[in-house]
């Protein structure tokens, strides 16, 4: 099976594991990935427009496939793709209005070159609950998933898009099941945060704190947007099951850092999130 995911750090997140997955299920797949961190569907179609226009400009050659530089074009054209994936920045996910027209657009785009291709979006997620800066009274992390749901669907109506990569409905099934739900460390003391010391946050799908070196010095920082290991194993299920039609709960790999207990229950979680349950 050949898959090209046309997107950013979101599918780089849900298709860490894809690979060791699929081979766990004696498939085979080639997968590319046009990937730019926190890329819209509007960046992905105007860099496209710029490599039309002047294939030297090097702005319209962002991405990397076999060791290249390349413009979509050449990303669409170098494999004869079973499936074309895409997606919307998260930060946009639940505005439907971000979608018009570049979602269209670049579906067209997709079309002229890579023909024989399914085009399928992939459904990204919402971000964790602790996120003080988006989350507030009216806006919640249960109504960031359920605008980003409804305009995924509306914008793949609208654009004959069949099938939905289920990733989002995935971490949300997690986010409500008594066994995964998220525990925020509340003894933590952030205003004397000692490097290497972390808030010991249970059930986490996002990547949550973490320090990073500025010149030196131990900076606590926090990221509420991107999959931790445990979302990223979640996310390579959702796309196993979606693709191949395979049992998910049947396949024997988990990354090392997860145990086998959360390993079979976010593999019933991605069965669920693709079978309907």
């Amino acid at each position: 099976m050949k898959i090209l995911a046309v997107g950013n750090s979101f599918s780089g997140n849900s298709t860490k594991f894809l690979n060791e997955i699929v081979r766990s299920t004696r498939g085979k797949l080639v997968f590319g990935h046009a990937c730019i961190g926190g890329c819209p569907l509007e960046t992905h179609y105007k860099l496209a427009m710029k490599h039309e226009q002047n294939l030297r400009d090097t702005e319209g050659k962002p991405y990397r496939h076999n060791g290249k530089k390349m413009g979509l074009k050449e990303m669409l054209k170098g494999e004869k793709w079973d499936y074309v994936t895409i997606q919307q920045y998260s930060m946009h996910s639940f505005l439907i209005d971000t979608y018009r027209p570049w979602g269209r657009r670049l579906c067209n785009y997709i079309k002229e070159y890579a023909p024989y291709a399914e085009i399928v979006f992939h459904q990204t997620w919402a971000y964790r609950s602790d996120d003080k800066s988006i989350f507030k009274k009216d806006f919640t992390p249960d109504k960031m998933y359920r605008d980003l749901k409804n305009a995924y669907a509306k914008i793949a109506s609208e654009l004959r898009i069949r099938r939905i990569i289920p990733v989002g409905d995935a971490f949300q099934l997690a986010a409500k099941s008594p066994k995964w739900k998220f525990v925020p460390d509340r003894e933590f003391n952030f205003k004397k945060a000692v490097f290497p010391n972390l808030p010991k946050d249970r059930n986490s799908l996002h990547a949550g704190y973490y320090w990073r070196d500025d010149k030196g010095v131990k900076v606590l920082e926090y990221d509420s947007h991107h999959a931790n290991i445990a979302g990223e194993f979640l996310g390579g299920c959702v796309w196993l099951e979606f693709f191949y039609g395979k049992d998910v709960r049947k396949m024997k790999f988990k990354p090392a850092q997860i145990t086998r207990k959360d390993a079979d229950f976010l593999k019933a979680i991605a069965h669920n999130a693709v079978s309907g349950v």
